[in-house]
């Protein structure tokens, strides 16, 4: 059991929360929720004892293991994956060096009857107890066991981890904090890098694990399948609900609703008071009730409403010029990289209008086949774009090709047409950047920043193909639920690569899954997919049974 005590962080003037207290209990499987800002991420440094509050203080049992995963991080590049996912186990080396190391100095020690003589005799005895429960583990055989769980192949363990993307490099650490099997385990934001596969082991690795669980994530159906408790962070304060995050969304509707009843009942008792005083204050017969009544007033604790954002921008594209009936046709194509095959006889027929997915494994050639789609690579087979085609495309490194001496006003203002131009200031708030953020120049916004403003832009230019690559990383879920309304009523082709399945749902009517070198198309939407992956796994369990 870990306890928060009247935990507060000030900045200056500013105080991010205070006096804020509650329990982590153990298997407790905690989303932290909150507007952006309002400190999530913060509590999280705090109590991986990354960063300091400003009062307040954090208690744990002795010897609680505490495993924080941040949302940007590198591992060190002089190790093989194997080797750097086995520092995991370092600690239990550590344990056994301290018991040997105290044992040492109980055979030296004459003081049997004092206080730090019993103090060392129970530090070993806590420590072998908790030795010798994990001795005869496999070491090896778990990191295997992880590492593939979050999508590694056999033959990356000895690949040194400077080969791997910044996404992978997390997927290490990740696994490092899962082999931990720590107390408590800290995840901010732990979907961005992993595909709908790994984020399914992710999730049955979580909800069986014997670990608490604290996470901040934008992925509802992830928050949804693996929490049981909701913990909001707002205007300072935090509200604690022992539901997962859709019934949370419910009763916080019924709390503000109360509130709000309780805040205009309040107004009107202070109206009528305020009435009152003004009306005789100068009478001498009332003279004590307007004096009650003013003290009572300055003494009155007044109700607040709780931050909620009412304005609902709803965005929309322009038409897209008409294209022809199949924009996108491809037949057999293969791409390799040397001795390399990515994937072979790729045929795809996306018609006018159509939603379509790519999912599968981080590695096997969904954004090979979208730079094909976009003239950028070569490759053998033949590509076939249907007249007047137009495409839009956006990907995390797009938002490098933003004009960094713009401002955010600026690069949105420049591709802005006709009666939109009006809503420039509530579309931007809608993705996130708000007041005076949007005089920012493009060249000091973070990667996630540039990002959502990529998107922006992509966003008002009237292209008929869409593809979007992984659009909802850097997404918080209202801004998520913006944009999906916007390609729902969005009348020109989308191409869609995401693990999001949430996200995916209701808005793709087809699947195309990349993996074992080939793309296979899917009719139905994603969760009949997903459905139809989980009886194939259950078949290849059967026939290895």
């Amino acid at each position: 059991m870990i306890s928060v005590d009247n935990l507060a962080v000030e900045f200056g003037n500013t105080t991010l929360f205070k006096d804020i207290s509650f329990i982590i209990n153990n298997k407790d499987r905690i989303a932290l929720m909150g507007k952006n800002g309002a400190g999530k991420s913060t509590l999280l440094k705090i109590l991986a004892s990354v960063q300091e509050p400003t009062r307040g203080n954090i208690s744990a049992p002795e010897g609680s293991v505490i495993a924080y995963l941040p949302q940007h991080l590198m591992v060190t590049d002089d190790n093989t994956v194997f080797e750097e996912a086995s520092k995991a186990f370092a600690h239990i080396h550590e344990m056994e060096n301290e018991i040997n190391s105290l044992n040492k100095e109980l055979e030296t020690r004459t003081d049997y009857e004092s206080e730090d003589y019993y103090k060392i005799i129970e530090r070993v005895s806590t420590l072998s107890e908790h030795f010798y429960s994990i001795e005869d583990t496999n070491f090896d055989g778990e990191v295997e066991k992880v590492l593939m769980g979050l999508g590694f192949l056999r033959e990356d363990f000895q690949r040194p981890t400077k080969e791997f993307s910044g996404g992978w490099r997390m997927r290490i650490e990740l696994a490092k904090i899962l082999l931990k099997k720590p107390d408590l385990i800290l995840l901010d934001e732990p979907t961005n890098h992993l595909d709908i596969e790994s984020i399914q082991w992710l999730e049955n690795f979580l909800i069986s694990s014997d670990s608490a669980v604290m996470l901040i994530s934008h992925d509802k159906a992830f928050v949804d399948n693996i929490t049981t408790r909701t913990i909001e962070v707002t205007m300072g304060r935090i509200y604690d609900y022992k539901v997962n995050y859709t019934s949370y969304l419910q009763l916080r509707a019924e709390r503000r609703e109360h509130q709000l009843k309780a805040y205009e009942e309040q107004q009107k008792m202070i109206a009528d008071n305020m009435q009152f005083i003004e009306r005789f204050k100068g009478t001498y017969s009332k003279t004590n009730s307007v004096q009650s009544r003013v003290k009572m007033l300055e003494k009155l604790e007044r109700i607040e409403i709780d931050e909620i954002d009412t304005s609902h921008i709803k965005l929309k594209f322009p038409p897209a010029p008409r294209s022809g009936d199949f924009p996108v046709i491809t037949d057999g194509i293969t791409k390799r990289y040397g001795d390399h095959l990515v994937f072979k006889d790729a045929s795809i027929s996306i018609a006018r209008g159509e939603n379509v997915a790519f999912v599968g494994k981080n590695g096997e050639g969904k954004s090979t086949l979208v730079k094909i789609l976009m003239q950028q690579i070569d490759h053998d087979g033949t590509l076939n774009l249907g007249h007047n085609v137009k495409i839009g495309y956006f990907a995390q490194d797009q938002a490098a090709q933003l004009d960094g001496e713009l401002s955010i006003f600026q690069t949105i203002d420049e591709v802005a047409k006709g009666e939109i131009r009006k809503q420039i200031r509530n579309i931007l708030g809608a993705f996130m950047f708000s007041g005076d953020d949007i005089e920012k120049k493009v060249k000091v916004l973070s990667g996630g920043e540039r990002s959502r403003l990529a998107m922006v832009k992509l966003l008002l230019e009237p292209y008929n193909v869409l593809i979007l690559d992984e659009p909802t990383n850097h997404l918080d879920i209202k801004t998520k639920e913006v944009l999906k309304e916007a390609l729902l009523d969005y009348d020109g082709t989308l191409i869609l690569v995401s693990h999001d399945r949430d996200f995916l749902d209701g808005l793709v009517s087809r699947v195309y899954e990349f993996g074992n070198k080939q793309v296979k198309e899917h009719l139905g939407g994603i969760q009949s997919f997903l459905e139809k992956k989980q009886m194939l796994n259950l078949k290849e369990i059967e026939r290895k049974n």
